[in-house]
């Protein structure tokens, strides 16, 4: 998926996207032995070395309940999921910090040996130790009269809402805790760093987030009126308190029973060296069966491609799995339990996570090795060509949204046409396509990353300082607070995936596929408008003498295939339906027709 977050000016947002988060991980499971606490020493690439501190304590009736705190961060109770020993072999998940950890217990049941995977891997040794010497969480002073839920929504960029709600609970014992939700982007839990109330002004922090919130009670004490902080940005925010379930409404997703088997599956990529993880789901019986593998979108994604509150390879993997094809969908590298470095890895590198996956699948006895394809939604459907280019094990590929222009050319459309979808003039316009040219001449003349890097942000400070008073508000209203925020996202644009992705001509790998293709693209894109890319990808299919391909524009559809209005991104976590029927349909629908064949 095109999104790096790289719209209108670039717009740095710095409230936490599409990370997944649940509750605290209650797992009825063996753990014998394990209760307790274990600290993990890691020196981080940036900054002091820290302790991780997982807790394991028993829950109620029996379960398990597991978290994690980075006290020299003085953070703590982040929920930790999927919590699971087979063995002697412990693994879980904290999608909160997009982490995960994968170990062996000693014989002598003291330490966990393995592998802290967040954005890359390292070698970690949990030590099992007294939890009364290691550090404690602040008491929070809560007066009774907080107990219970307060919402509110900031307004974090135009058409953007996200809302957040503090939620104080009070245990049977008279204990009060505090965490925050973020129910736009499927966040519960975020603890809270401090919170106190003095004279009806309301103060609380959250240091993981670097964000903080002070609010004064209004008369009638029903709502606190104050300011979210958080990455030097300030917003304004009304809690209300309130009894409404906040929770998102997503109708489409997939509920058990399900009438097909589901497995997690873990392989090797041997050209990365690094272990891959995901969720293979298979039709009832012996098979064997077509299959298709997933690709996501750019960015650090799950297996699920979850994005606010949506869950589309989910929603996609039930959908065609009830058709009888398997589906075979993998976190990225860095995410959940892959393995690898996301943040040195390029669109090249992916290509061969992809055909690691169609070499799993070949291996497996109910899948069907001649009528393996290929699904991939945005920057997947860039790469989905490349594999199949190179490989006559993929029998069809589908592209949602997949690009049929350089990169450079996708970050010029997408950047014009949402700043006009949010109300920009030609000068704004004009404004942000000399920020993104200047940029990018950097980054084709420059080789060497730290220079690079400097040069980048003495170049954003400049175009920053020749902005006009209104020019500067315009930005604040987009989502951009200024010239820090615009330095950030200009240098983030300095990444190995960035650079490779600019210069990235799709048509050549789209005129060397020779299997039948699907192109799909929403009449509403924003972000990989149909108008122009769809007639280049045909034309690619075209000169290269493919006939057996369909090229087709979805009315009425966005991004992630949703019905919508504007196509804005703004309405993403606004729309209930996570993928349109009809595209369901087609897609369905032609994949039985192409391994029918």
């Amino acid at each position: 998926m095109v999104k790096r977050n790289f719209w209108v000016v670039l717009t740095a947002l710095f409230v936490i996207l599409g990370c997944g988060m649940t509750a605290p991980a209650q797992v009825a499971t063996d753990l014998a032995g394990l209760e307790g606490a274990w600290v993990a020493p890691v020196k981080p690439l940036l900054g002091k070395p820290i302790r991780l501190v997982l807790r394991i304590e028993k829950g109620a009736k029996g379960s398990v309940e597991a978290s994690l705190d980075t006290p020299e961060q003085d953070t703590f109770g982040l929920p930790v999921e999927g919590l699971i020993r087979d063995g002697q072999m412990l693994k879980f998940q904290c999608k909160l910090v997009r982490a995960s950890f994968e170990g062996k217990l000693s014989d002598d049941g003291t330490s966990l040996v393995g592998n802290w995977v967040q954005g890359t891997s390292v070698p970690v040794t949990f030590t099992k130790t007294d939890p009364a010497s290691l550090p404690k969480p602040p008491a929070l002073e809560i007066p009774a009269e907080l107990v219970g839920n307060w919402s509110g929504a900031l307004s974090v960029q135009a058409g953007l809402e996200l809302r957040l709600v503090l939620n104080i609970a009070e245990n049977a014992a008279g204990v009060r805790k505090a965490s925050l939700d973020s129910p736009d982007q499927s966040i519960s839990g975020l603890p809270i760093t401090s919170l106190n109330m003095n004279e009806g002004q309301l103060n609380f922090e959250l240091k993981l987030l670097r964000g903080s919130y002070t609010g004064k009670r209004t008369d009638d004490g029903t709502a606190f009126e104050g300011t979210w902080t958080q990455g030097g940005r300030k917003f304004p925010l009304t809690l209300k308190r309130t009894t409404e379930n906040t929770a998102l409404k997503r109708p489409q997703m997939p509920a058990p029973p399900f009438p097909y088997d589901a497995q997690e599956v873990t392989y090797e990529n041997p050209v990365a060296g690094i272990k891959l993880a995901g969720s293979l789901t298979l039709p009832k019986g012996e098979g064997p069966f077509p299959a298709v593998l997933l690709i996501t979108g750019s960015g650090a994604q799950d297996r699920d491609e979850s994005l606010l509150g949506h869950k589309p390879f989910l929603v996609l993997a039930d959908f065609l799995t009830r058709r009888g094809i398997a589906v075979l969908r993998v976190d990225d590298r860095g995410v959940g339990g892959s393995g690898g470095d996301m943040a040195s890895s390029t669109t090249a590198d992916f290509v061969t996570d992809v055909q690691a996956g169609i070499n799993f699948l070949k291996q497996q006895p109910r899948i069907d090795g001649r009528k393996i394809g290929l699904a991939g939604h945005s920057e997947g459907g860039l790469i989905a060509p490349i594999v199949a280019s190179k490989s006559s094990d993929v029998a069809f590929i589908v592209l949602m949204a997949g690009t049929g222009l350089p990169g450079i050319d996708i970050i010029r459309l997408q950047g014009n046409l949402i700043a006009r979808g949010m109300g920009a003039d030609e000068a704004a316009l004009a404004r942000q396509r000399e920020l993104v040219d200047r940029s990018y001449e950097l980054i084709r003349s420059e080789p060497d990353a730290k220079k690079l890097d400097d040069k980048l942000k003495v170049m954003a400070r400049e175009w920053a300082a020749g902005l006009s008073e209104q020019e500067r508000k315009t930005l604040e209203q987009a989502g951009d607070a200024g010239p820090e925020a615009i330095e950030v996202s200009v240098t983030q644009m300095a990444t190995p995936w960035f650079k490779y992705f600019l210069d990235l001509d799709p048509r050549p790998a789209l005129q060397m596929v020779r299997c039948p293709v699907l192109a799909i693209i929403g009449e509403k894109d924003l972000q990989v408008p149909s108008a122009a890319n769809l007639p280049e990808i045909e034309k690619a299919l075209k000169a290269g003498g493919n006939t057996h391909y369909v090229v087709k524009e979805l009315p009425g559809l966005n991004h992630l295939f949703q019905a919508c209005s504007t196509g804005l991104p703004a309405e993403y976590a606004k729309i209930e339906e996570t993928i349109n029927p009809a595209a369901l349909d087609l897609i369905g629908t032609w994949i039985q027709d192409q391994i029918g064949r």
